[in-house]
């Protein structure tokens, strides 16, 4: 096994892993940074609707800080993927595979900002966090976290 520097006597905590091994973990990375904008959308379009405001696109804009012709933008590419569809001077609305993403990156979410709070980390900063974990982490660590939150840890 190679290891950091080349030095063969080096901590195993340093040494690099197999070369697929290590391409699976980049290859993990690109596929979630793809999908994590799609999720954060479908699911702020989620919140909104079942919070009884219409999901529009001046206000999905604004809750991710960002600028109305980037939403227009992903709102079409979501269309085309077939996770929401709109209706003419009206707000955006999920389909039924959208609320799918929808749900399942809110509970992704929930278990990260739970496990993170269990380990005292503040809710402010809990929820931050979440949004860039949820996307990356995967369905083995989530599983660990909810057993660890099931034992009260």
């Amino acid at each position: 096994m190679t290891v950091r520097g080349g030095d063969a006597s080096a901590p195993a905590e340093t040494a690099l892993p197999d070369a697929e091994l290590h391409a699976e973990g980049f290859r993990k990375t690109r596929e979630a940074q793809r999908s994590a904008l799609a999720e954060d959308y479908v699911e702020l379009i989620a919140d909104l609707i079942e919070c009884g405001q219409e999901a529009r696109q001046v206000d999905i804009a604004a809750r991710l800080g960002v600028a109305q012709p980037t939403v227009a933008r992903m709102l079409d590419r979501l269309a085309a993927e077939g996770l929401v569809y709109r209706k003419p001077y009206r707000a955006v609305f999920l389909t039924d595979a959208g609320r799918r993403i929808a749900e399942e990156s809110r509970e992704r979410h929930q278990t990260v900002v739970a496990f993170l709070r269990s380990l005292g980390v503040s809710a402010d900063t809990a929820r931050v966090d979440a949004e860039g974990i949820e996307h990356h982490v995967s369905a083995e660590t989530l599983d660990a976290f909810r057993r660890a939150l099931a034992k009260g840890g």
